[in-house]
C-alpha cells in the first residue's frame, strides 16, 4: 500500500472514532454542564425510585418532596415501570435503583429469586376503598355463591393487587374455585379500566377494580360490591424498600429522604388541594375523580409506621404489623402455590424489615401530622347494640373458612385445639376485617332430639363468642348467636359415606355481616 494511501486510511479511522466519541460523550458532557450550571450541582448524590402511578406513591415523588430533597443536597428521580414488578426488583437487585415501591405481597413474590435485595424501610399506605370486588347483581350477589354456582367469570389484573385481594378473599371465605390457576374462572386484563368495561359489557360476572372505575361501575344499579378494602385492614400494603447496600453506605441519604416524606405528607395533610391538584395534573382526571382515588387510600405517618407497623413503642405502645402482614401473605402466598415453601430467609420476617431510621426519625414526633388511628377490632367500640329484627336485616358478606372447632364430647365446653383454632380464626382471617358484625351459627348432626340439638349447639355458639370476647377482647355488640340444630345441614358430597357425613355435620360457622346498602 502506497504511504498516501496509508495516511489516508489512518486519517479516517482516527476521524471515525472521534465521531463516535463525539456522538456517544455528547450527552455525558452536556449533562455534566447542564448540571454544574443549574441547581441539581447543589446536589450531593441523586436517589433513583421505582415507582408506577398508584395515587399512594404520588407524595413520595411529588414536586414538593424533589423540592424540599434538592434543599437538603439530594436529586430526586422517579422511574414509572408502570406496574412492573418484576423489571423493578431485577433493577434493585442489579443497583440500577436505590429504592421502590410495592405491596407486600408484589415484592415478596418478586424479590425472593433475587433473595431480596432490599429491606422495608417504611409502609407507605394502606388501601381503603382503593379496591374492590363488583359483580352483576342478578348473576352474583355475595360471596358465598362462588362456592354454590358454576360458570361464573372474573376480570382482574394479574400480578397486581388486584390478584392478591382475590387470593385473599379466596383463602378467608373458602372459596376454593380461585385457587385454580388454570380454572375458566380467570378472565386476565390490563388494567381496572379494561376489567370495568368486561363487566358493563357482561362479558365476565365479577371483576376486581380499582378507583375510579370503582365508583363508575357502583353508578348503576345492575352493580353491587361485594367487598372493598375499606372494610379490610392490612390485606394490601404499599412499602418502600431500600437498596441494602446503598443503607449500608449512605444511611445518612435514608435518613433525609425518610424525613422530608413524612414532612411532605403534613404538608398536604394541612394543604389537601395541593394533593389533590398534584393527582390531577400527573393523572390527567377531574377534580370529583381526584379524590375519590384519595377516599381509598390510608397514607402511613411517622407515628403510625414506628407504633403499629414496626413495634417501636410510642406512649408505651407498639405492635409488629409487618412482620404480622408478610407472615399472613406468605400464608396466602403458599396456598395458591406461589410458592413451595416459605420464601422467607430462613423463615424469619425480620429479615425483610429495617426499622433503624424510623426509630431514629421518631425521637422527634412533634414535628410531624396526626397521630390517630381507627380503634382496631378488639378495642370494644363502634358497634351499637341490635334487636334481633335488626340482626335479621343485615346483609350477609360471606363465611370465614374455619377448620372444625372441637368441643368436648357431649358438652358446649371448647377444648385446647378448639381454642387453638379459635386463635388461628382471629389472627389469620378475622383480623383483617374490623368493619363486619359476626354471626355465630352452631349447627349439629341429624340424629337425636330436635330440641336438644338446637340447644346444644346455641351452647356451642355462645361458647365461641365468650371465648372471643374474653381471649380477643372482641365487641361484645358486634357478635350474635344462632342455634340452628340439625335444620341447615351441610350438601352431602358425591360418593361420600352417610359416616364420613355425619361427622361433618356438627359444626360452628362464623358469617360476617354489613348493613343493607
Amino acid at each position: 500500500m502506497k504511504t498516501s494511501a496509508k495516511l489516508f486510511f489512518i486519517i479516517t479511522t482516527v476521524g471515525i472514532f472521534l465521531m463516535l466519541g463525539y456522538y456517544f460523550a455528547k450527552p455525558f458532557w452536556v449533562k455534566k454542564i447542564q448540571i454544574s450550571s443549574s441547581d441539581a450541582g447543589q446536589a450531593e448524590a441523586t436517589l433513583t425510585i421505582g415507582v408506577d402511578s398508584w395515587a399512594g406513591y404520588l407524595p413520595l415523588c411529588s414536586g414538593e418532596m424533589r423540592k424540599r430533597l434538592l434543599s437538603k443536597g439530594l436529586l430526586l428521580q422517579c422511574e414509572n415501570d408502570n406496574g412492573n414488578y418484576a423489571e423493578r426488583m431485577q433493577k434493585l437487585y442489579q443497583g440500577k435503583l436505590d429504592f421502590a415501591v410495592a405491596t407486600v405481597d408484589s415484592y415478596i413474590l418478586n424479590a425472593a429469586q433475587y433473595d431480596f435485595p432490599g429491606s422495608i424501610i417504611m409502609v407507605i399506605d394502606e388501601s381503603k376503598g382503593g379496591d374492590a370486588i363488583v359483580a352483576l347483581k342478578d348473576k352474583i350477589s355475595k360471596l358465598d355463591q362462588l362456592k354454590t354456582k358454576q360458570g361464573w367469570k372474573i376480570a382482574f389484573t394479574p400480578a397486581s393487587p388486584s390478584e392478591h385481594l382475590l387470593k385473599s378473599i379466596s383463602s378467608h371465605f373458602d372459596l376454593q374455585a380461585i385457587r385454580n390457576k388454570k380454572g375458566a374462572w380467570r378472565v386476565e386484563v390490563s388494567g381496572s379500566e379494561e376489567a370495568r368495561k368486561r363487566l358493563e359489557a357482561g362479558e365476565v360476572d365479577l371483576a376486581v377494580l380499582w378507583e375510579p372505575d370503582i365508583s363508575k361501575v357502583l353508578a348503576s344499579e345492575k352493580m353491587v360490591k361485594l367487598i372493598g378494602t375499606e372494610d379490610t385492614r392490612r390485606l394490601i400494603v404499599d412499602i418502600l424498600v431500600v437498596n441494602r447496600k446503598l443503607a449500608k453506605d449512605h444511611p445518612e441519604w435514608v435518613k433525609k429522604l425518610l424525613m422530608e416524606y413524612f414532612n411532605v405528607l403534613k404538608f398536604f395533610r394541612d394543604n389537601p388541594q395541593s394533593l389533590v391538584e398534584e393527582i390531577r395534573s400527573q393523572s390527567k382526571i377531574s377534580e370529583e375523580q381526584a379524590l375519590q382515588v384519595l377516599q381509598g387510600v390510608r397514607f402511613v405517618n411517622l407515628t403510625e409506621n414506628a407504633r403499629d407497623w414496626f413495634g417501636i413503642p410510642v406512649n408505651g405502645q407498639g405492635k409488629d404489623g409487618l412482620v404480622s402482614t408478610i407472615e399472613s401473605t406468605v400464608e396466602i402466598l403458599l396456598e395458591h402455590h406461589d410458592f413451595k415453601q416459605s420464601p422467607l430467609p430462613e423463615r424469619d420476617p425480620y429479615r425483610l424489615q429495617y426499622r433503624t431510621f424510623v426509630e431514629e426519625l421518631v425521637s422527634d414526633l412533634t414535628q410531624f401530622g396526626n397521630t390517630s388511628e381507627q380503634l382496631p377490632s378488639g378495642s370494644g367500640g363502634g358497634f351499637p347494640p341490635l334487636t334481633p329484627e335488626q340482626w335479621e336485616a343485615l346483609m350477609e358478606i360471606g363465611t370465614l373458612r374455619i377448620r372444625p372447632i372441637p368441643f368436648k364430647s357431649g358438652t358446649m365446653e371448647l377444648d385446647e385445639n378448639g381454642e387453638a383454632e379459635l386463635d388461628l380464626l382471629v389472627q389469620n382471617q378475622l383480623y383483617h376485617y374490623p368493619n363486619f358484625r359476626i354471626l355465630v351459627t352452631g349447627h349439629t348432626g341429624s340424629r337425636g332430639d330436635r330440641l336438644a340439638n338446637q340447644e346444644l349447639s346455641l351452647q356451642r355458639a355462645e361458647a365461641v363468642k365468650k371465648y372471643l370476647l374474653e381471649k380477643h377482647n372482641l365487641d361484645t355488640n358486634r357478635i350474635h348467636c344462632l342455634g340452628m340444630g340439625s335444620e341447615r345441614p351441610l350438601p352431602q358430597d358425591p360418593g361420600e359415606s352417610e359416616r364420613s357425613f355425619e361427622y361433618r355435620l356438627p359444626r360452628v360457622e362464623l358469617k360476617l355481616l354489613a348493613p343493607t346498602i
